[in-house]
């Protein structure tokens, strides 16, 4: 599944395509089946806002735990807001899609490996 991206040009703040309106919530994003050609159309569509909208593009989504969420970690930070304080930006807000997001984004940070260089 797909969804589609940007940042609204009045705050900066990712916005996401619902039928051919930007809304706020990841949650309420339109999905697109991956080799959907409305994929196409709505990044098309929301190119030409320019005036509203600026870096439009698709993003790649998961299921995790019964909701969709940003494959990417970048996306999944985009999605939640531009913090990681529960008082702060999109995660204030609350909501079943949120919570999601966050496990996934806890999910995404505990499974990677690091590789640790000792110094001399």
């Amino acid at each position: 599944m797909k969804a589609i991206t940007a940042n609204r040009l009045l705050d900066g703040e990712v916005v996401f395509w619902k039928s051919g309106q930007w809304v706020d919530a990841f949650g309420d994003a339109q999905l697109f089946d991956n080799d959907d050609d409305a994929v196409e159309a709505a990044v098309a569509t929301g190119k030409g806002q320019p005036t509203v909208v600026v870096d439009v593009y698709p993003i790649d989504l998961t299921p995790s735990e019964g909701h969709w969420a940003p494959v990417s970690y970048r996306e999944r930070i985009r999605a939640l807001g531009p913090t990681n304080e529960l008082t702060h930006g999109k995660q204030a807000d609350g909501g079943e899609s949120i919570d999601a997001l966050r496990h996934a984004a806890g999910a995404a940070r505990s499974t990677g490996r690091v590789d640790l260089i000792r110094r001399k």
